[in-house]
């Protein structure tokens, strides 16, 4: 995958929008003014910092040398993707769990309006 893919699924998801809050080397992905993704999209190795839930983030740690605990994050709800290191077809399903986890801590109306109950 590369940069402009991740740019491009990220913002494929209902009222996703590209930030830069971190100053404009660094594209922070949200959803209703929560983030649910963030990378420097033009550093090497190509990352992307995604939401995951603890106790499948640590699987995945343990199962891809690709995935590590989330750099400058909280390293229990937050994994460092290196996105070469990974399937493109995986590193997708990563970004769709972190927004759909995201959207899970939603209000209720926020939820329905974006389709996600």
């Amino acid at each position: 995958m590369t940069p402009d893919q991740l740019r491009t699924f990220c913002l494929s998801f209902n009222d996703a929008v590209e930030d830069f809050p971190f100053g404009p080397e660094t594209s922070v992905f949200k959803v209703a003014g929560k983030m649910f993704a963030l990378s420097a999209l033009d550093a090497r190795p190509f990352t992307v910092n995604l939401k995951c839930d603890p106790e499948i983030a640590l699987r995945l740690r343990a199962e891809h040398p690709a995935i590590a605990p989330g750099w400058h994050m909280n390293k229990r709800h937050w994994n460092t993707v290196t996105v070469p290191g990974l399937p493109d077809r995986l590193v997708r399903e990563l970004i769709e769990d972190s927004y759909d986890l995201v959207v899970a801590g939603l209000p209720k109306a926020t939820r329905l309006r974006l389709d996600r109950p």
